[in-house]
């Protein structure tokens, strides 16, 4: 039921692309729910995209503003204090919506290389700022699951070794001008041994 861009309103209360709300697909007949939001909700994705633009076209006035507003860590802090709730919002609904289901929060596939690894064509200060929302949105992500009684399958824990820059990617590395490239995964996007990995780490949760 979910679409690329999605934010926790869209699976709450938001249409998206013509679609209503993701919650309203549940009827209480469903053995299994997973659920993965909240990056979009705190910019984490668009931040990396154009954090890994060229500089020429960061300063194209048009997306002057964007830019800085994606690359503002006082902007993405207060972003992340409302993903908190909104978290624990989707997980409380999901429950009600499914109350027989096993319901899993899904946290995100790590993208980003440890502190003091290099990942071109990110700076080292842009690597920092997403290294910082992905591990906020890991633990928010966790204190709804255990708040609201649902499970947690820890994705972003395994592919600690499988980020975008490693040997063994599960994630794709940014393009240039952010664009994907024909045949290949979205940038910053799972891979299809990201997409194995997830789907094993499910299961095994659900079972």
């Amino acid at each position: 039921m979910t679409y690329s861009g999605a934010t926790t309103a869209n699976v709450l209360t938001d249409s998206q692309h013509g679609a209503p709300p993701q919650v309203e697909a549940l009827d209480g007949s469903e053995d299994l729910v997973t659920v993965t939001i909240g990056g979009n909700d705190a910019g984490y994705v668009p931040l990396l995209t154009v954090a890994g633009l060229p500089r020429i076209v960061r300063s194209v006035p048009l997306l002057g503003g964007v830019v800085r507003d994606m690359l503002d860590p006082t902007a993405r802090d207060r972003a992340l204090v409302g993903v908190a709730e909104s978290l624990k919002a989707v997980g409380r609904t999901l429950r009600q919506r499914s109350p027989r289901a096993k319901v899993l929060f899904v946290d995100y596939l790590t993208l980003l290389p440890p502190a003091g690894t290099p990942a071109p064509p990110l700076s080292d200060v842009d690597v920092a700022l997403g290294s910082r929302v992905a591990d906020t949105l890991e633990r928010l992500t966790g204190e709804a699951a255990a708040d609201t009684g649902c499970g947690w399958v820890r994705v972003a824990e395994a592919s600690r070794e499988h980020h975008a820059w490693s040997a063994m990617p599960w994630t794709s590395k940014p393009t240039r001008f952010g664009l994907p490239l024909p045949g290949r995964p979205a940038p910053l996007h799972p891979n299809a041994d990201g997409m194995r990995a997830v789907a094993d780490l499910v299961v095994s949760a659900a079972t």
